[in-house]
């Protein structure tokens, strides 16, 4: 594993900042976000830990909103350790006083299997980590939350994961495959695209994508849509509206414009100039 570096902030290095985080500019301003790579025995299920600290004290509550990925999560959160299942929505998150969480970023399909139930079961909701940590979740979110650093922080959770290391899942892999397909530049427009270019039948597909994944396929391919809009639309050589609505897919820039403000609050025009520098 990397070198886990507690200085560490994504959201002010450039072109670092992960895709899914809304207003990029002002979330610099409000958190430190850091990601670190698992270790191998544990890269076919986790994509990567991440380590989200702020300290808003003498400042007014803010909320940072983040628009999920089709990833489940552990979180190890003071008071509130759980497996978090896929969010469909917008995830809002108050900012106040000072905190600190880690959270472990599964693969698609590479929660399940560590756990005994079909993703779709808590899709939008939490379920007690207990049975995926071997120990109640308490002592477990007191292990990793009392590590001096990023570095310690992740080594603990990581040592919790490899000591719990399920057997090969085939269908997992397919999952994260279907998934890395659709998340792919110029990726299928539709299930039915989806369909043909990975040679799988529409309903072993729905069936996967609700056990393993959490959420549906039409979903999926919706969400990687808006979650690049979203991120092309913050760098300084955003293309005009109506080019990236046709590149991603989208009927026409209405449609487009709809399904936009609909998630992240705001009209793409107003998005992107809220994203601008400010002038000289």
């Amino acid at each position: 594993m990397d070198k886990a570096d507690s200085t560490t902030n994504l959201l002010k290095t450039p072109g670092q900042a992960p895709k899914g985080i809304v207003d990029p500019q002002a979330a610099a301003r409000r958190i430190r976000l850091a990601t670190y790579p698992p270790a191998a025995a544990l890269a076919p299920f986790v994509e990567y830990f991440w380590v989200v600290e702020w300290d808003r004290r003498g400042c007014a509550p803010e909320t940072q909103r983040v628009l999920p990925y089709p990833n489940a999560h552990l979180v190890f959160d003071p008071g509130r350790t759980a497996i978090h299942g896929v969010v469909r929505g917008a995830f809002d998150r108050p900012l106040l006083g000072a905190g600190k969480v880690l959270g472990v970023r599964f693969a698609p399909g590479g929660l399940r299997p560590f756990i005994t139930q079909p993703l779709s079961t808590f899709t939008d909701t939490t379920i007690a980590a207990d049975g995926l940590l071997g120990m109640p979740a308490a002592q477990a979110e007191a292990l990793v939350l009392q590590q001096a650093g990023d570095a310690a922080m992740v080594a603990q959770a990581q040592a919790l994961l490899l000591a719990r290391l399920p057997q090969v899942d085939e269908t997992a892999f397919l999952a994260a495959r279907l998934t890395a397909a659709v998340a792919a530049h110029h990726g299928p427009a539709n299930v039915a695209q989806l369909c043909a270019k990975m040679a799988i039948g529409e309903r072993r597909l729905q069936r996967l994508f609700s056990d393993y994944v959490g959420v549906p396929p039409k979903w999926v391919i919706q969400r990687y849509r808006l979650q690049e809009a979203i991120w092309r639309l913050a760098q300084p050589d955003a293309p005009d509206l109506a080019s990236l609505a046709q590149e991603l897919g989208f009927f026409d820039q209405a449609h487009f414009s709809r399904s936009f403000t609909e998630l992240v609050g705001s009209t793409p025009l107003d998005y992107r100039r809220s994203q601008l520098p400010p002038p000289a």
